[in-house]
């Protein structure tokens, strides 16, 4: 067992080194999943079979300690034949690295699942609201209790609303997670021309803020920043100065037949089940303009709040 268990953690340690390396996409979910299973299996064993083993050889061992002890014709101490019994009843490391673990990955397993997950944000497609290396926590039960893994949605609660910040599996390659915020909800037109954002033929209104330094690493430059309200939504955009070129799609997307580009930007008819999803780095964010419609099953949670951002703690607080 113990070569089996150096072999599994052997496996474990390649897959980390070959994701965090680039070599391939990992799946987090999927890890914990399986890492729960197998912790599972060994936490049985070690309550079925081997503890049990393990006592079994201890009483052997104290009983032959004290039959000897008697024939020598001394009086067997307590405290001595517990000494001789602890070394067999000592746990091995495989057990201790597996069976001692599934608590502690069950518990995070539930917690992730169901409860509350942790993000990082990578980019600044989401500025001046996400920032790069902001810590943020994702509400996983605000839309509905999903199966871990799958992601089917069993028990439904709040349905996505217009101007949420919400996670989701980028729908190109669901192994990736996406943050952008929900601007248009299934049966909605949304229209982004000359920079301006239509919601259902009205104009998304919008307050200019002055000039906002974006400080990122690979922007550093000033743009004009705007305060957008989205329903009962308030909160701050980036549009650069020069608007961009044509949109288009950077590849073919399911219902690429509701949207018109044209070389003021894009039109769109968001299908049921479905939503548009927008950055709020206006220019600067690859989202439905580009790659289509998120579907509902692709819905991690909702962002609420940043737990820390160590370049700037001062980012702590709640997403509006």
């Amino acid at each position: 067992m113990s070569a089996l268990t150096g072999l599994l953690y052997a496996v474990l340690i390649a897959y980390l080194g070959g994701w965090f390396s680039g070599y391939w996409n990992g799946n987090f979910s999927l890890l914990l999943f399986v890492l729960t299973l197998v912790t599972l299996g060994y936490w049985t064993a070690e309550r079925v079979y081997f503890q049990p083993a393990r006592r079994r050889q201890a009483q052997v061992a104290a009983d032959a300690w004290e039959k000897e002890q008697r024939w020598s014709g001394a009086e067997p101490n307590p405290a001595a034949r517990e000494v001789v019994a602890e070394p067999h009843l000592r746990q091995p490391w495989w057990l201790d690295w597996t069976a001692g673990l599934f608590p502690v990955i069950l518990i995070v397993f539930l917690l992730r699942s169901f409860l509350f997950e942790p993000f990082k944000i990578p980019s600044g497609s989401m500025v001046p609201t996400l920032r790069i290396g902001d810590l943020i926590l994702v509400n996983k039960f605000h839309y509905g209790i999903r199966l871990p893994v799958i992601n089917k949605k069993i028990i439904s609660n709040h349905e996505v609303a217009r101007g949420d910040v919400v996670v989701f599996r980028y729908p190109l390659n669901p192994s990736v997670d996406y943050i952008k915020r929900a601007v248009g909800l299934p049966g909605d037109e949304i229209r982004y021309a000359n920079q301006k954002l239509y919601v259902n033929g009205k104009e998304v209104e919008t307050q200019a803020q002055g000039d906002f330094f974006d400080d990122d690493p690979g922007s550093m430059r000033i743009r004009p920043m705007f305060t957008e309200k989205l329903g009962p939504v308030e909160h701050k955009i980036l549009v650069d100065p020069q608007p961009r070129g044509q949109l288009g799609p950077i590849a073919a997307f399911p219902y690429q037949q509701n949207c018109t580009y044209t070389l003021e930007g894009v039109t769109c008819k968001v299908p049921e089940g479905h939503y548009f999803m927008m950055g709020d780095n206006r220019d600067n964010s690859q989202d439905s303009r580009f790659w289509g419609f998120v579907p509902d099953e692709n819905i991690v949670g909702r962002a609420f709040v940043v737990w820390m951002n160590f370049g700037n703690p001062k980012r702590i607080g709640g997403i509006q």
